[in-house]
């Protein structure tokens, strides 16, 4: 049996997966170098293609993972591709066989799973990237005051609509009728609410945070707190067929992953360093990523039925702003879309 090989003792891989989903087991388990696993795999390491952006802050601990040789340790050959900025461009990536598994958000997840993409999702990464953010000449300082006000983003249908329709609904407003939602460019999202176009942003980290402190606004809600206390926001994915014929080496992925990402949470400047030094993110500072990566909540990775149970909670929250189909049950359909890997 595999066993932890730094840490306060010794964890069997399957005990480790039981656990990293709810608590931060290894938060403090020494030095990347050392390693948390001594994988004891026969044979050549696998390939797997691994869809990122890495524009996204949020992703950084996947890069950091291939640079500091976590992947490798699990006895397998990641190598990342670069899918862009979009959803949509991860979809196609999977579906077109560039890619083996990516990363992506749970809003882009759902609605191509519905409607049946052959992926199955497979393991969470962490909790919260997104911001809903007022200017402070809108006047507008808690959710009650959004009513009839115009929020920013980057295109209708975006992720960062619907997780803040999400909120808006559950906050008594009607996503629909009682806010005007106005797609701008990408890039200027924080620029058009500053320039009394619109008055909220809703956005994606690094550019929310980085829109925020620019420019003063005030941070009305987020996808870590508040309705979404406790909710994985990005969750990784494989296309059926490399699934079907590799599934151990995705249990493997799945556990550097968890891996990674408590790495992350312990030393969240080590991360961020490596993201600036290698990508150098135009527009934002050491000191921003550090508070960025830092913020993330990179203990919530979910696998087997507790992810089955967080696809279910956001089946259940794209229901109510009628993203996904009225007819699909969340339950089924959440048990559909995953795999456990614990099994």
């Amino acid at each position: 049996m595999t066993t932890a090989s730094s840490g306060p003792g010794k964890l069997s891989r399957r005990a480790l997966l039981r656990t990293a989903g709810t608590v931060g087991v290894l938060a403090s388990a020494g030095a990347v170098g050392r390693g948390l696993f001594t994988p004891a795999i026969a044979g050549p390491a696998p390939k797997v293609r691994l869809a990122w952006t890495e524009v996204a802050a949020c992703h950084s601990p996947l890069g950091f993972g291939v640079a500091k040789g976590i992947y490798s340790r699990h006895n397998l050959d990641v190598e990342l591709f670069y899918q862009g900025a979009s959803g949509q461009t991860l979809i196609q990536a999977l579906a077109t066989g560039k890619a083996d598994a990516g990363a992506g958000l749970i809003g882009d997840w759902l609605k191509p799973l519905e409607q049946g993409f052959d992926v199955k999702l497979f393991v969470g990464s962490h909790g919260g990237c997104q911001r809903l953010l007022a200017s402070k000449a809108s006047g507008v300082t808690d959710l009650a005051g959004v009513k009839g006000k115009t929020i920013a983003t980057y295109g209708i249908g975006a992720p960062p609509q619907v997780a803040f329709q999400v909120t808006l609904a559950k906050a008594g407003i009607d996503p629909e009728t009682d806010v005007t939602w106005k797609a701008v460019p990408f890039d200027l999202v924080g620029e058009s609410v500053n320039r009394g176009e619109a008055d909220l942003a809703a956005h994606l980290d690094p550019w929310a945070y980085s829109i925020e402190k620019q420019f003063g606004f005030v941070k009305l809600a987020d996808t870590q707190t508040g309705v979404y206390e406790g909710h994985t926001c990005c969750v990784l994915g494989a296309n059926g067929p490399f699934l079907e014929a590799n599934r151990d080496a995705l249990r493997r992925l799945a556990e550097a992953n968890i891996e990674v990402h408590e790495y992350t949470a312990a030393h969240p400047e080590e991360v961020a360093q490596w993201y600036f030094d290698t990508l150098k993110p135009a527009g934002l500072s050491l000191d921003d990523l550090k508070a960025v990566i830092g913020g993330l909540v990179a203990h919530n990775h979910p696998i087997g039925q507790p992810l089955v149970d967080q696809i279910q909670k956001s089946a259940e929250d794209l229901k109510l702003v009628k993203v996904l189909d009225p007819t699909t049950d969340p339950k089924e359909f959440a048990e559909r879309v995953t795999v456990n890997l614990l099994a």
